[in-house]
């Protein structure tokens, strides 16, 4: 995904190598542009670069005015505005402007800041990068922007001063049951930015053949559950209609943090599960976590549509938090 690739990760590792490393984020959009606020490119000493920021002539002169913040060591603000006619030249779709802040790794962002925003990036941790562009001062949130955070959205604070660079880890799924469903959604799941993840301990449903390319996961849910981690950017969803497959991965999940968690069934079937886990000792606030039967009532027929309404609800659960 845009908001995590490797640029935080390369621009640490230039500048330790002694090649040098200049991070350059986009921080504000007008018009049409090709890469959203928070994108980030590296440029290293040597002028080797990674990531983008828009291209065309926009990146030549980011690249550019790289080399001399390298020898200031100050941070910078770029602005570059076009016409229409011009704009394809540029990289930029139709006319536009955009703002790109460009700081030396070392000089105007410290290393060990850079290297804390690594650690926590490895460690799947949702972290903030927060700079006032005026005044230079920065530090890492872990907390205080959660709009932003569900939202995946980087930018200005009311001030116009503050950028807060978001950056989530990727998303993920874990599909709890090898059936038809599952394999309707894991191709929604991909489509929409999710890392996949299939537990099924019947190999005969959990194939290579039924899901080409996939990680699967033979082991008991439960352990397979613990293997994987259940985070904020994690959603669990249970498709075996099997108290003893769905309910050891569903009692992980309801101590975890995972923004979302789905079993399938019918009404009664899912009354049954909230009794046994009530008499478990699960909280009612736990178990209400639980969106059973999963999905969002679309009238769905088929398990294809059954996946749509899956996938709709998780959705609505990351970014609107219901």
């Amino acid at each position: 995904m845009d908001n995590f690739d490797q640029i935080p990760e390369i621009a640490l590792k230039w500048h330790q190598d002694g090649t040098g490393a200049v991070l350059a984020t986009v921080v504000q959009t007008w018009g049409s542009a090709p890469r959203r606020v928070g994108s980030q490119l590296v440029i290293s000493g040597k002028g080797d670069i990674q990531g983008s920021v828009s291209g065309g002539c926009v990146e030549g002169a980011v690249i550019m005015e790289a080399m001399d913040v390298l020898e200031s060591g100050t941070g910078k603000m770029l602005e570059f505005g076009v016409s229409d006619e011009d704009a394809f030249a540029v990289g930029l779709a139709c006319g536009g402007t955009i703002r790109v802040w460009i700081e030396p790794v070392g000089a105007a962002l410290p290393e060990p800041l850079l290297a804390d925003l690594v650690a926590a990036r490895a460690a799947r941790e949702p972290v903030a990068y927060v700079i006032n562009t005026d005044t230079g001062d920065r530090r890492l949130d872990r907390s205080g922007h959660e709009s932003r955070f569900a939202m995946d959205r980087s930018g200005f604070e009311d001030d116009e001063a503050t950028f807060v660079g978001i950056h989530n880890p990727p998303l993920r799924m874990v599909i709890v049951g090898a059936v038809h469903i599952a394999q309707a959604l894991v191709k929604m799941a991909r489509i929409t930015g999710y890392d996949p993840y299939i537990i099924d301990p019947r190999e005969a449903f959990a194939s290579e053949a039924r899901f080409p390319g996939e990680t699967i996961l033979t082991d008991w849910p439960d352990d397979a559950v613990d293997e994987i981690g259940l985070d904020t950017r994690t959603a669990l969803v249970l498709l075996t209609h099997d108290p003893k497959l769905d309910d050891p991965a569903l009692e992980r999940a309801l101590t975890s943090k995972c923004f979302y968690i789905g079993a399938l069934g019918s009404t009664r079937t899912h009354a049954k599960r909230v009794e046994r886990l009530g008499k478990a000792g699960y909280t009612d606030d736990q178990i209400a976590r639980i969106h059973g039967p999963v999905g969002l009532n679309i009238g769905a027929a088929g398990p294809s549509e059954i996946a749509v309404s899956i996938m709709a609800q998780i959705t609505s659960a990351l970014r609107l938090g219901v």
